[in-house]
């Protein structure tokens, strides 16, 4: 059936469902009526919630001439109508880019910028109050891509962008690059293509600010990051930090799609502030394609110097990166795109160009792997086309160059343990690799990849001296502990590691300990669920608590049986001698005796990672307290007739540390398989110009999750997996992280089998059959087997930040600073005089004419 294709903006709400909705809301509030079963409520006069709805920009890049609100606000039902001028103060997620306003006042930038909010009695009165706001535009050139960003520096996207309409521009140096190529045997120089993709996850966005009797603020949301929304809410809203309360709802599903802070949060605060009533938003499927926030579309080249042997002598990356149309936590995504290359292989010279570009799209920003699978999909490809060149196999290539563990990198990251070459030799023994590589029959062929991932960043997104994570412990005579952290169950079983830390410290079951989380009312702030960042960052803080907490209870019970505290053991719900275990008191009469000598027994526990060598300007992104290692085989069966790619099996091996819990860990991998599936065959957020007449607009292509193809269980493969423990010392009880590193290696992986089947490269994903056929069809006509870039643009990148590396007497700082031609004074001079007009208009009273009520 054809796809019928709606007008500009008209899909950018569900008007029948909404319809419906209402109608049954309708329906069964006029039985509450007849039967009185509001009666109480009403009598009490209960806030009844009221809902919002967002209106958002049907042009792609505009100035906001004037919006006229009068209409809806005077609607039955309506409660209240916000726009630009009643949020004059920017916020943002990382310091230099406090790029968005909750409600734009002065520009759209994408197709789905929110323009104006209404709050009604129900969903249906508000969305339909929509129709009512009138906007003027006046049109701005649209931006469509990174090379069209390139080549026109006006009008600016943002005025902060390093240059013209490129967000953030940098080249880093380490070591003698030109001279690591001169004394390569050969010099293989390959451009890839990532393409962009998004999160997906079951659960859509929902937040419900509501105001307290005392007049402070509480925000439920379904957010990966709750301290983040709170610093960011206050400054917005411009508000004392101490009367905002943010509960993050455990999630259903996140993958990084909810570690932003959004405009529909920061709008129902306001608004359930100024009604003093809950307000509530949830966001339909597709205006969560307009939040977005995912994987960046990423250009990429690898130029990489090798021995006959296959040793690395240099590497140069450039990476180009479609960031979208406002900041979010794009500065760092375009430094991960080449952090990471030197922890997984040696690499003795290494020089690195980014640059993103701002565009007329919606946001991109962390996706699981946060810029490191577009880089790592360019760099294990262009391995497998060594090996093959070299004549070596790729398992054993990879061997050879493996990093060695208590390492220094040429880029000053610490590598501690590193178990990729077991990850290596398993996937190889469980796949009958060495049967199956260059063997199996045309159609059939076997791909291998390695990756390495962070277990949280060395440093927090807003640089300071604070702990990173914090745990706090509550020890109740009834026995029971109460473990208080603001980190966030996302699905990825932080809860169950917070109390498994704790329940092993202490000796008891982990259902004796209560994980209270997500609320930074209560619990000590951790920086969120991203990175990788909890099991160990959480983990170590939740470890030092309750030692601290053991402690105190083994001074009591020594006391009490009269030994020395040294042969105390804390096992089986209670307190022991080691020499004699007869005599000893239960975990509960061992905290009423620490009670009874100490008061209240309460510990807190917190973790900062340690300090990075890295001194230079950018070695603030890629540092982290230790490194994950993953390695996977992928088959695949491909019918040469069609293109049409089916992958049957997968193995992986994780080099995970140490499994605190090996089934969710196990669940983690599965997840990544699934996920790095996707985004290797189908996945794909693609955008289309309407036509002259419809606006012209840049839109989505598939805003649905009809048409927008993810895996299903009839795709998901049969999988093999391996856990390779080997303890690091920075992690609790030895422990890594397994929720994003098996991810990395899965795309690289099907591309190379897809070679190894056919005997055509895909130097680019997603790998589709159209794809496959026309290099199929260019190696019948003699031409290069290739689908993929021709080229890689010319990007105006500045002169390297020069870094010798540590084996050549570096010292982490960098030898020489480049003049910043790009961010002038006269720049930040006009940033200055918008924060000081906009403080004046947040004194004013903002509220245009007749849009309250």
């Amino acid at each position: 059936m054809a796809a019928v294709i709606p007008p500009p903006g008209e899909h950018l709400h569900d008007r029948k469902n909404l319809q419906l909705i209402g109608k049954a809301r309708r329906r069964v509030d006029g039985r509450a009526k007849v039967t009185g079963q509001t009666k109480f409520a009403d009598d009490l006069q209960f806030p009844r919630m009221a809902h919002c709805k967002l209106l958002r920009s049907r042009v792609p890049h505009a100035i906001i001439k004037n919006i006229d609100a009068t209409r809806a606000a005077a609607r039955p039902g309506v409660l209240l109508v916000l726009t630009g001028r009643d949020f004059p103060i920017p916020y943002g997620i990382l310091p230099v880019s406090h790029d968005e306003f909750p409600l734009c006042n002065d520009r759209v930038r994408f197709v789905g910028d929110p323009v104006a909010a209404v709050i009604a009695t129900d969903p249906l009165i508000a969305f339909e109050a929509l129709d009512d706001i009138d906007v003027e535009y006046e049109p701005l050139r649209t931006f469509s891509d990174p090379e069209d960003s390139i080549q026109h520096s006006e009008p600016r996207i943002h005025e902060y962008a390093d240059k013209g309409n490129l967000h953030k521009l940098v080249s880093l140096q380490f070591g003698d690059v030109a001279g690591g190529f001169a004394d390569a045997d050969h010099v293989f120089d390959d451009v890839f293509f990532y393409q962009g993709n998004t999160h997906l996850p079951i659960e859509t966005h929902a937040t419900v600010g509501t105001k307290d009797p005392d007049g402070k603020l509480t925000v439920y949301s379904s957010t990966q990051c709750p301290h983040y929304l709170h610093k960011a809410t206050a400054k917005a809203l411009d508000m004392d930090p101490a009367h905002i309360r943010i509960i993050a709802c455990s999630n259903g599903g996140g993958f990084g799609g909810k570690s932003d802070v959004f405009n529909h949060e920061i709008v129902v605060a306001r608004a359930a502030l100024m009604l003093d009533r809950p307000v509530k938003i949830c966001l339909t499927r597709e205006e969560v394609f307009y939040c977005h926030r995912g994987r960046h579309p990423v250009t990429m080249r690898f130029k990489t110097g090798v021995k006959n042997d296959g040793t690395i002598t240099a590497l140069h990356v450039q990476s180009l990166l479609d960031g979208g149309a406002y900041g979010s936590y794009g500065v760092a995504s375009t430094f991960y795109t080449g952090a990471l290359q030197t922890v997984t292989y040696h690499i003795p010279k290494y020089r690195f160009d980014g640059c993103r570009a701002f565009t007329n799209k919606p946001p991109c920003g962390p996706k699981r792997g946060h810029g490191t699978p577009q880089s790592r999909f360019g760099q294990e490809i262009q391995l497998d086309k060594i090996a093959v060149k070299l004549g070596i196999d790729p398992a054993e290539l990879r061997l050879r160059i493996i990093e060695q563990p208590n390492t220094l990198t040429a880029n000053f990251l610490t590598v501690r343990t590193i178990g990729l070459r077991e990850c290596v030799e398993r996937v190889v023994r469980m796949s009958d690799w060495k049967n199956k590589y260059k063997k199996m029959p045309h159609g059939r062929g076997v791909g291998i990849a390695c990756s390495s991932y962070l277990c949280g960043a060395g440093l927090s997104i807003n640089w300071n001296e604070m702990p990173q994570s914090g745990v706090q412990l509550n020890l109740d005579r009834s026995g029971r502990v109460t473990a208080f952290c603001g980190a966030t169950e996302i699905g990825q079983g932080s809860d169950d590691v917070l109390v498994a830390c704790v329940a092993e410290i202490l000796g008891i079951d982990p259902h004796d300990v209560r994980p209270v989380t997500g609320d930074t009312d209560l619990g000590p702030v951790d920086l969120g669920s991203y990175s990788s960042r909890v099991t160990l960052m959480m983990g170590n803080a939740a470890i030092q608590a309750a030692e601290r907490a053991r402690d105190l209870l083994a001074i009591a019970v020594a006391k009490k049986l009269e030994i020395p505290k040294e042969r105390l053991v804390f096992a089986n719900r209670k307190v022991f001698d080691c020499e004699n275990p007869l005599k000893a008191l239960s975990f509960r009469d061992a905290v009423c005796a620490a009670e009874t000598m100490h008061g209240t027994i309460g510990t807190v526990g917190s973790y900062s990672p340690p300090k990075s060598p890295a001194k230079f300007k950018g070695g603030g992104v890629g540092p982290s307290p230790t490194y994950s290692y993953s390695a996977a085989v992928v088959e695949v069966e491909i019918d040469p007739r069609t293109g049409w790619l089916r992958v049957p099996r997968v193995w992986m091996a994780h080099d995970i540390g140490r499994a605190l819990n090996p089934t969710l860990a196990i669940g983690q991998v599965q997840g990544s398989i699934y996920m790095g599936l996707g985004e290797a065959l189908m996945e794909e957020q693609e955008f289309r110009r309407l036509p002259e007449r419809l606006s012209n607009a840049l839109v989505h292509k598939f805003p649905s999750m009809l048409e927008y193809k993810s895996p299903t269980t009839l795709e998901t493969p049969e999988m093999y997996i391996e856990l390779v423990e080997d303890p690091d010392p920075t992690g609790p009880f030895g422990a890594k992280e397994v929720g994003q590193g098996p991810l990395l290696p899965i795309m690289p992986a099907v591309a190379n089998a897809v070679f190894d089947a056919i005997g055509v490269r895909i130097d680019e994903v997603p790998i589709t059959p159209e794809k496959i056929l026309k290099a199929l069809d260019a190696k019948a006509k003699g031409k290069d087997p290739r689908f993929g870039p021709a080229s890689f643009p010319s990007v105006p990148y500045p002169e390297p930040i020069i870094v010798t590396p540590p084996w050549e007497g570096g010292d982490g700082r960098a030898a020489n600073e480049p003049e910043k031609k790009h961010r002038t004074e006269q720049n930040q001079g006009a940033r200055n005089a918008a924060w000081h007009d906009a403080q004046k208009l947040m004194n004013e009273k903002s509220n245009p004419e007749g849009a309250s009520r």
